[in-house]
């Protein structure tokens, strides 16, 4: 079969990699995808241009197609793709909106009773700024539409969440106002199918830009999975109490979810909370999760849109990925900076951002790199990958020296 992946990023290296992976698959093609993808097919259409993607696949037989990014979904790639016969594993546009607007989401979650913070959401300045003013300190101010992961402000003062509004609004903009969670973060990807889910590995993302979870939000600086901290017995309380309640809510609403339902979760000391859906993998997760999976990818998802469960069988070895990105990101990216990685590397390597110029590597985007290393221990996967993160050459770039370090350390800049 002919398996079609959207998207550029370090999410569709692991995508493509892991789906070539599979005996039932005779050719990947990926869209626009990047210059670190090998022995796969790459179509320069890029991922907002819907129409073309869909005569695409249509020409070329595509038997599934997996939607990585979340802009094309919101702008209803899944809607045009199913009305021309295709399969697609991905939300349509009205499910999709848990993610492109965060009000819709708080609104659901509030409406299905699933458990996440209190909140008001605002399209006037001074209204945030009077309810801003009754609320408890640190608080999270979040803009409604899609920001990359970078539309979010933990303020730990008052003067930071006055800041982040008048950020937010200084050009015409709803935002979210809500009550900080308090705990410890991981994330949960499932499989969904409208119905019913098939849990992934837990993962833990490290999203501030430098060490001890210091820095601006970003799309994220690495992750490791498993989580220890997180139990069965916690995994199965975010299924029945979050993941379950939202998939039913959104079946009664019309616009059954189907494809990578994301959550982002705060184990608290009142239970599990919901901070964040998303309506795609997570970018660095995927990274993480899936060289964990021994499963064949592309069997799983064609068994549940069957509305089939599949059982994954999992490596239980440790992987920590570390995000390389180029100097001053989240703020601004580096374009064209050379990248040596030496040929002996063992850690695989899933490009994000780079380009080809003269047989060079060079950068392309804020986050360039995910490094992905296993290891029996986690101690040991943070060694085996740090140890090759060293060995990669650029001036330009930058990482975090302490992912999966959260496990090691409690402190209130942690709890984000």
């Amino acid at each position: 079969m002919k398996v079609l992946i959207i998207g550029k990023g370090g999410r569709e290296h692991a995508l493509a990699w892991k789906v070539k992976q599979s005996p039932l698959v005779t050719e990947v093609f990926v869209a626009p995808g990047n210059v670190g993808i090998e022995d796969c097919t790459l179509v320069p259409i890029h991922d907002d241009n819907i129409l073309r993607l869909a005569d695409f696949a249509e020409q070329e037989k595509i038997d599934l197609t997996i939607v990585g990014p979340e802009s094309c979904l919101a702008i209803g790639l899944v809607d045009l793709f199913e009305k021309r016969g295709l399969k697609i594993f991905g939300p349509s546009q009205a499910a999709a909106q848990i993610e492109s607007s965060k009000d819709f989401a708080k609104k659901l979650m509030h409406k299905y009773n699933v458990p996440t913070s209190e909140y008001k959401t605002f399209d006037d300045k001074q209204k945030a700024i009077e309810y801003l003013n009754t609320r408890t300190i640190p608080i999270v101010i979040k803009e409604d539409g899609l920001r990359a992961g970078k539309g979010v402000t933990v303020a730990l003062t008052r003067e930071g969440a006055l800041e982040a509004l008048e950020n937010a609004f200084s050009e015409p903009n709803r935002v979210v106002i809500e009550d900080y969670l308090d705990g410890f973060e991981f994330s949960l990807i499932a499989l969904a199918n409208g119905e019913d889910i098939i849990a992934l590995e837990v993962a833990q993302d490290h999203k501030r830009a430098f060490d001890n979870d210091e820095g601006p939000n970003t799309g994220g600086m690495g992750v490791y999975s498993p989580v220890d901290k997180i139990t069965p017995s916690i995994v199965q309380d975010t299924i029945d109490l979050i993941m379950k309640p939202m998939l039913k809510g959104m079946k009664a609403e019309g616009m059954p979810f189907k494809g990578f339902l994301f959550a982002g979760i705060m184990l608290t000391d009142k239970g599990v909370k919901t901070i964040e859906f998303n309506a795609r993998f997570g970018d660095p997760e995927a990274e993480g999760i899936l060289p964990r999976m021994k499963t064949d990818l592309v069997e799983v998802i064609l068994n549940i849109l069957d509305h089939k469960i599949t059982a994954i069988e999992w490596d239980n070895r440790y992987t920590v990925a570390v995000v390389m990105a180029s100097e001053n990101y989240p703020y601004s990216s580096t374009i064209g900076a050379e990248v040596e990685i030496p040929e002996d590397i063992e850690s695989y390597i899933f490009h994000m951002g780079t380009k080809k110029e003269d047989d060079k590597l060079l950068t392309a985007g804020g986050r360039v790199l995910a490094v992905v290393a296993y290891g029996d221990t986690l101690e040991e996967a943070q060694k085996n990958v740090y140890n090759d993160v060293q060995q990669i050459k650029s001036e330009k770039l930058f990482y975090r020296k302490d992912i999966g370090a959260k496990m090691c350390y409690d402190n209130d800049k942690n709890k984000i």
